[in-house]
């Protein structure tokens, strides 16, 4: 079974139980003659309340990630995960309808009871299509590609891993040696050596390739950089061994599934609809935003003009996702051509090029508002790490092989590392907001993009942004 079916199916099946929960209370309260009552209702009339309580309950679980799921779930962790959710919707629900002069009336009694039974009917749900798909994993259906990295004992444990627990959904298409001299052609219990570290992207795009497992000595920390660094664009995922977890300060997440020993880094845990909710919050806010903004741009280009000349924008090339080009629009903070002579270089504190307006604009962020018109054009999102010059980007990854893994994500007008540092002034301030921007990368989420919002909010408007 597929991811996308999979979802789809356990979203069918949370509607279905969603309706039936609804439909047994209704029976129990009105049909069952337990409890006498004198409201007349008819099942036709459970339409529209099942409809809005699903989509009241949809968005517990989306809140709570219930549509995220780790290679081979665990029935008892799924079942902790549904009722976590369910406690806090039926709490928030309880106090939302709470009545003081009757707070243990047939309604509350009711309203708890509709809690055990909607959230055993959704576990049921769940814990059924888990089962359909661990069924179909040990019948060959939908496997995720995997490759192991390193030919030697640590991959071949690793291979004995996979092989003895079919339940993770993986399949080894090959091995990938660091040794084509010695290791061509070769093969470990029919599972072909298909190349070396230097062809992974190719091998990776032949065979369709998901997971990347990396199966090196621990004494090989610079390999794996290299292999990091190659496949950093690649939507591959890249799981290592225990024993090489220092190298990529601490950017990872643990999986034991069935104890396998491995650990996931840069995981990237967003999923699909959040990434479409992200992208509507994006366009909503900055048109919203710049429509609010309007009436006071004039009064900020005539500070600017009068303060220095120049043009009001700043516009500079700088790269996207995947290393795509755009321009990016700011207000102007410096003198005009403030780099003429310098050439590329960072801002520093007190930098004379600063204007006195320039100084306002970035204390209070307002020099970034115009570049909610680069979010509206896709090339920016609201949250994200903060796009930077190619001269710059080329000199970071050879100096930090990590530093490329921030193309993989949409850049943003604030993030992470913006709220938890300052402005970039030295080297060492670019390799701790990686290690920052790598955080959010491996958290994105529709929460943590709400709480870095109100944060810079809260910049903004303290006047801390430098």
């Amino acid at each position: 079974m597929k991811h996308r079916t999979f979802l789809i199916f356990v979203f069918i099946s949370d509607l279905l139980m969603s309706v039936a929960a609804l439909a047994g209370i209704f029976y129990l309260r009105f049909r069952a003659d337990l409890i006498p009552s004198q409201v007349e209702l008819y099942y036709s009339d459970l339409v529209f309340p099942a409809l809005l309580l699903y989509l009241y309950w949809l968005v517990f679980y989306l809140y709570f990630d219930l549509y995220t799921f780790p290679a081979a779930p665990s029935r008892f962790d799924e079942t902790v995960r549904v009722y976590k959710a369910h406690f806090y919707g039926i709490l928030f629900l309880y106090l939302l309808t709470f009545d003081i002069t009757q707070p243990l009336s047939l309604g509350r009694l009711a309203l708890l009871a509709y809690m055990l039974l909607h959230g055993g009917l959704t576990v049921l749900g769940r814990l059924w299509i888990i089962s359909l798909q661990r069924r179909n994993y040990l019948r060959g259906i939908g496997l995720k590609n995997v490759l192991i990295v390193g030919y030697n004992e640590y991959g071949f444990d690793i291979f004995g891993k996979i092989r003895e627990f079919p339940a993770l959904g993986y399949k080894v298409q090959g091995f990938i040696t660091l040794d084509m001299a010695k290791h061509g052609g070769k093969s470990y219990e029919g599972i072909e050596v298909l190349g070396d570290v230097e062809a992974l992207p190719e091998i990776i795009r032949e065979h369709e390739i998901r997971e990347l497992v990396i199966a090196f000595e621990s004494t090989n920390h610079e390999k794996l950089l290299d292999v990091v660094s190659r496949v950093g664009r690649l939507n591959v995922g890249i799981k290592i061994i225990p024993d090489m977890y220092d190298i990529i300060s601490g950017q990872a997440r643990t999986n034991q599934i069935y104890g396998f020993p491995l650990i996931d880094i840069f995981p990237q845990l967003m999923p699909r609809w959040e990434k479409i909710l992200k992208r509507a919050l994006d366009i909503g806010v900055s048109l919203f935003a710049l429509l609010v903004w309007l009436p006071f741009s004039p009064i900020i280009a005539l500070m600017i003009k009068l303060d220095s000349r120049g043009p009001v924008f700043y516009r500079q090339e700088r790269l996207g996702k995947n290393g795509r080009p755009f321009m990016i629009i700011k207000y102007r903070t410096m003198v005009s051509d403030a780099e003429a002579k310098t050439g590329a270089v960072w801002a520093s504190k007190n930098d004379p090029r600063i204007t006195k307006v320039g100084d306002f604009l970035r204390k209070s962020r307002i020099d970034e508002i115009p570049q909610f018109w680069n979010v509206l054009m896709n090339d920016m999102s609201l949250v994200g790490p903060r796009p930077e010059r190619k001269v710059f980007i080329d000199e970071f990854v050879q100096k930090i092989p990590l530093y490329k893994h921030r193309l993989k994500m949409k850049p943003g007008i604030t993030g992470w590392a913006q709220i938890k540092h300052k402005y970039d002034e030295s080297f060492e301030d670019v390799k701790t907001k990686l290690e920052y921007d790598l955080y959010y990368l491996e958290n994105m989420s529709i929460r943590l993009d709400l709480k870095i919002i109100l944060s810079t909010i809260s910049v903004m408007l303290s006047r801390k942004g430098q």
